[in-house]
């Protein structure tokens, strides 16, 4: 791990208001700290009164949205309170999303109260050579249209009405099974560990997969409480239970909900109270509900209605 400022200048822009700008639908995008729309508030007749930067630059929001984090594909103009960031060394463009994706988990540390203006430079990022090899392996051509929503539903999330919910409710749990080094040989079948990296995925293997796809894994020990969604068959150890969602199918919408949610308890366990199956069938969690029944339709339309969702 690396400060970001060993790995990306920083630049604090001077202030520039949007309301004092020449508005013009084929100009050039004005990114504010805003946390949809990649950033982009509105595009602007160009002007000479203010600094443009070139492309292939991160956006961070340091107020309002915190973190917030954009690539930017065009040039563009900048509002006060974001960040401009530029690579110290070159990157791919799957490279930029993936610290934009990192600085965005450090979003939990601030708050309105709490803003990251001084110490986003401190912040901790894997280093160029941690960064791992699926994310230039993945097949991805930058679109502006991938940050827009799937719809146009304008969804809030009201807690209060929450009810709760018994792991063994809402899935069938089973625990993994036990696979040495020694009995591995190297083939296609994802192997599922208690890593919390590369979506738990620790090798690939030539066994049979023990799991049929569609299902969340937990790690039960290691990385306690990691979530992850497998859309696809695997071999999961016994550092992990699996959930496979009652009643209803679980697709990757819903499980980004279900991971999000079940993540807030992973404060409850430990090295010495670990995720093991008896102990995850009692956990609750509050989700919506609808009549007394988890509403997996909200949840679905709640993760579809945010920006990015079109990429998923």
């Amino acid at each position: 791990m690396q400060k970001l400022s060993e790995l990306l200048d920083v630049i604090y822009p001077s202030t520039m208001i949007l309301n004092q700008q020449i508005l013009n639908e084929k100009g050039i995008n004005f990114v504010s700290s805003k946390g949809i729309n990649n950033g982009v508030s509105a595009k602007i007749q160009e002007t000479d009164k203010h600094k443009k930067y070139s492309k292939y630059a991160i956006t961070v929001a340091l107020k309002g949205s915190v973190l917030s984090s954009f690539v930017q594909p065009k040039e563009f103009y900048i509002a006060h309170q974001t960040a401009v960031l530029y690579p110290k060394s070159k990157l791919t463009e799957n490279e930029l999303i993936y610290y934009c994706l990192s600085i965005r988990a450090n979003k939990y540390r601030f708050n309105y109260g709490r803003q990251a203006d001084r110490t986003l430079k401190d912040l901790l990022l894997p280093s160029k050579n941690e960064i791992p090899e699926w994310v230039n392996e993945t097949d991805y051509k930058f679109d502006e249209n991938l940050t827009k929503p799937l719809n146009n539903l304008v969804l809030k999330l009201d807690t209060n009405n929450w009810q709760a919910f018994t792991f063994d409710r809402l899935f069938r749990l089973f625990k993994g099974k036990r696979l040495t080094k020694a009995q591995m040989h190297e083939g296609e079948t994802p192997y599922i560990s208690s890593s919390s990296f590369n979506n738990g995925v620790d090798a690939y293997i030539s066994e049979e997969p023990n799991f049929k796809k569609k299902f969340l894994t937990f790690a039960c020990y290691g990385s306690i409480g990691e979530v992850f969604y497998h859309p696809y068959d695997a071999w999961v150890s016994d550092n992990c239970n699996v959930m496979y969602l009652k009643n209803y199918n679980l697709n990757v919408y819903i499980a980004i909900f279900l991971i999000g949610v079940i993540k807030k308890e992973k404060y409850r366990f430990s090295y010495g109270f670990t995720g093991k199956l008896q102990t995850l069938k009692k956990l609750k969690i509050k989700l919506p509900s609808k009549e007394g029944q988890p509403d997996f339709e909200f949840m679905e339309s709640y993760i579809k209605s945010l920006p990015y969702s079109n990429s998923i």
